[in-house]
C-alpha cells in the first residue's frame, strides 16, 4: 500500500512530467514565437516546479530542501522573465504575431 508520502511525491512527479509534455506538445504545434514562448514560459515553470516540490518533499527538512526551494524561487523569476525578454527582443525586430490571415485556420 502506498502512503500519503509517496502519493505526494508520485503526484507531484506526475505533474511535472505532465506539463513538461504540455511545454514540449506547445513548442511543436504553437504557429509562432510568441506563442510558444507562452507555452514554454507556462507550461515549463510549473512542470519544472512540480518536479521541484516533489524532491524537496523527498528530501524532508534540513539544507537540501532549503536548496531546492530557493532553486525553486529562481526558477519562478527567470523563467517568465526569459520569455518576456525573447518576446520583446522579437517584437523589437519587427517579428509579426500570427494571425487567422496567415492561413491554417479550419474555420
Amino acid at each position: 500500500m502506498v502512503s500519503l508520502y509517496e502519493a505526494a511525491v508520485l503526484a507531484l512527479l506526475a505533474g511535472g512530467v505532465f506539463f513538461g509534455i504540455v511545454a514540449a506538445v506547445g513548442l511543436l504545434r504553437m504557429p509562432d514565437l510568441y506563442t510558444r514562448a507562452h507555452a514554454a514560459s507556462k507550461a515549463d515553470t510549473l512542470g519544472s516546479g512540480l518536479s521541484l516540490a516533489a524532491a524537496a518533499v523527498v528530501f524532508g527538512s534540513g539544507l537540501p530542501t532549503v536548496k531546492t526551494v530557493l532553486l525553486l524561487v529562481f526558477l519562478f523569476i527567470t523563467n517568465p522573465t526569459a520569455a518576456h525578454a525573447i518576446s520583446r527582443a522579437a517584437a523589437d525586430q519587427g517579428i509579426e504575431p500570427w494571425t487567422t490571415e496567415d492561413g491554417g485556420d479550419d474555420g
